[in-house]
C-alpha cells in the first residue's frame, strides 16, 4: 500500500479564484482511492484579476516577471493553507494560470513558476503538466481524464463546466476527451457587461431573449464538427467566436440567454448518444438556468456530485497528478490529447527530506 497527501492547485480561465484541495491518495489491491481533507477558493483580488486577464499582452520580459511574481503568490497561498491546516503534504501540484494555448502551432504557457512557489515550502512541487505533450504533437489538454479513469471511473463520462466545457468518455476501454466549448469564459465576460462578475444562478440569462439565427451561427461555426482530438484557448475566443458574435446586433442580454442555449446544445451533443451516468462539475453546474437548458437537452442519465466535488475535482485531479508524476506514472494518455505516445508530464522541482531529515533540493525536468 502506497500512501500521499498532495495540495493540488487549480486556476481556471474564468479568472474566479485559486482552487485549492488538500488530498490523501491511497494505492491498495492495484487501485487508487481519495480522500478530501481540506480545501478553500481564494478569490482573486482586483490586482491581481487585472495582472492574470491582461497577461496576454505583456512584453517577454514583464510576462516572465509575471510568471515568477505569480509563483511567489501561490507559494505564500499555498504555505499560509498548509499552516493553517496544520497538515505537512508530500507534495504540491500546480496547474498555473493559462496566458496562452495553441497546440496547433504546437505552443502553450502556463503561468506561476514551479521555483518561486517551492520557495515557500518544504516540499516538491510539480508544475508545467502541459509543454511536453504539446511538444510531442498532443493538444496539452484536456489534462484531468487520468484522473476520470483510475479516480472517477465509476461514470461513463465526466463533464467540467468551467471557464471551457470539456468531456472525458471510457469509449470501449479507452479514454478520449475534448474541449467542448466556451463556458463560464464568455458567460463572465457578457455578465460584466452588464454589471455583475458573474451570472447567478443564471438569472440574467432567464431575463434575455433566445435569438435562434445567432445560435444557429455559433452551432455552425468550424470547430464544433471537427474530428478530437481538440482543445481550445483564449485566442479561438478572440480571433473566431467575438468577431462571428459581433457580426450580429444583439443586446447583452439576449447574447447571455442565447450563449447559454450554445452551450447547452454542444454538451447535449457530446452526451446524448452515451448509455450510463455522466458526472458533472465545476463552476458551471452551480448555474441553475445552464443546468436546466442542458437537461432539457439531454437524454443522457445527468450526475451532480457533492458540493466539494462540484467545486475541486479539477485541483483534486492535479494533486493527483503530481502524485502520479512523483511516481513516473503516466499521468497524460496519448489517447486523449492525440500525443505520439503517453507520458508522466510535469516538472519538478523543490525539497525532499530524507528519513535522516537532511532536506536535499533537486530539480527534474
Amino acid at each position: 500500500m502506497k500512501q500521499y497527501k498532495a495540495l493540488g492547485l487549480m486556476s481556471g480561465t474564468s479568472l474566479d479564484g485559486l482552487d485549492l484541495a488538500l488530498v490523501q491518495f491511497v494505492f491498495q489491491e492495484n487501485c487508487w482511492s481519495f480522500t478530501l481533507i481540506e480545501s478553500e477558493t481564494i478569490s482573486y483580488d482586483f490586482f491581481w484579476q487585472k495582472q492574470l486577464e491582461n497577461a496576454q499582452n505583456l512584453d517577454s520580459e514583464s510576462l516572465q516577471k509575471l510568471h515568477m511574481d505569480y509563483g511567489h503568490y501561490l507559494g505564500q497561498i499555498a504555505a499560509e493553507f498548509i499552516r493553517q491546516n496544520n497538515i505537512q503534504p508530500d507534495l504540491v501540484a500546480s496547474h498555473g494560470h493559462t496566458v496562452f494555448h495553441n497546440p496547433q502551432q504546437g505552443y502553450t504557457l502556463q503561468i506561476g513558476a514551479g521555483a518561486s512557489i517551492a520557495a515557500h515550502l518544504t516540499c516538491p512541487v510539480v508544475f508545467d503538466f502541459r509543454s511536453e505533450d504539446v511538444a510531442l504533437g498532443g493538444q496539452g489538454a484536456p489534462l484531468v481524464p487520468i484522473g476520470d479513469e483510475l479516480l472517477f471511473n465509476d461514470f461513463l463520462a465526466c463533464v467540467n463546466l468551467g471557464g471551457f466545457a470539456n468531456i472525458s468518455i471510457n469509449n470501449d476501454g479507452q479514454r478520449i476527451a475534448w474541449d467542448i466549448g466556451p463556458a463560464n469564459f464568455i458567460l463572465n465576460a457578457i455578465s460584466r457587461k452588464l454589471g455583475y462578475d458573474f451570472d447567478e444562478n443564471g438569472n440574467l440569462a432567464r431575463q434575455g431573449q433566445l435569438n435562434q439565427k445567432v445560435l444557429k451561427a455559433l452551432n455552425a461555426l468550424d470547430y464544433y464538427h471537427k474530428p478530437t482530438p481538440k482543445s481550445m484557448g483564449r485566442e479561438w475566443v478572440e480571433e473566431v467566436l467575438w468577431p462571428e458574435i459581433k457580426t450580429f446586433q444583439l443586446s447583452d442580454s439576449d447574447l447571455l440567454r442565447t450563449f447559454v442555449e450554445h452551450i447547452s446544445y454542444q454538451v447535449s451533443e457530446a452526451i446524448n448518444g452515451l448509455q450510463g451516468k455522466v458526472l458533472f462539475s465545476g463552476g458551471g453546474v452551480r448555474n441553475g438556468f445552464l443546468m436546466e437548458r442542458i437537461t432539457a437537452l439531454s437524454k443522457a442519465q445527468i450526475v451532480i456530485p457533492e458540493e466539494d466535488i462540484v467545486d475541486f475535482k479539477e485541483a483534486i485531479i492535479f494533486a493527483f497528478m503530481g502524485v502520479l508524476r512523483m511516481e513516473n506514472k503516466v499521468n497524460i494518455l496519448n489517447s486523449v490529447t492525440g500525443a505520439s505516445h503517453s507520458i508522466s508530464a510535469g516538472s519538478i522541482v523543490g525539497k525532499f527530506l530524507k528519513e535522516d531529515n537532511y532536506s536535499a533540493e533537486i530539480y527534474i525536468n
